[in-house]
């Protein structure tokens, strides 16, 4: 997700999920798995929407939001970035969010003309590496 250091972001209209989704969904996704870390500054509102063609609103939305949730802090003039503070995610959004990606993959491997067993089978081997 990062280009030349640069944080970058990626919609998948297949899904269904709402863009503004999308986009809070990859910054915290980035910063559990660390490649966002505290301190990053994103790219600006205007930026995301010209890179991916979207409402500058979509991206000050998700922003938003992940302002209020505590994962982004925004200082005017200088931009918006990864907050110094650990985001902690409630069990019941958490477990929504897991819902819909199983719910998500499980479509695509079906639509590629494999059954859940067979999308089970594979997942339950790549965590055995």
């Amino acid at each position: 997700m990062t280009e030349a250091g640069q944080f970058t972001f990626r919609l998948d209209p297949a899904t269904g999920v709402p863009v503004y989704r999308q986009l809070i969904d990859q910054v915290l996704l980035a910063m559990a798995a660390g490649t966002l870390k505290c301190g990053v500054q994103l790219p600006t509102v205007r930026q995301v929407a010209v890179d991916l063609a979207i409402n500058p609103n979509t991206v000050l939305r998700a922003y938003r939001e992940l302002e209020l949730r505590g994962a982004l802090t925004t200082q005017q003039g200088l931009g918006t970035f990864v907050s110094l503070q650990e985001v902690q995610e409630d069990a019941a959004h958490r477990q929504a969010r897991l819902s819909r990606l199983a719910a998500d993959c499980a479509a695509r491997a079906g639509s590629e003309g494999f059954s859940v067993k067979e999308l089970t089978e594979m997942l339950n081997e790549l965590t055995a590496k």
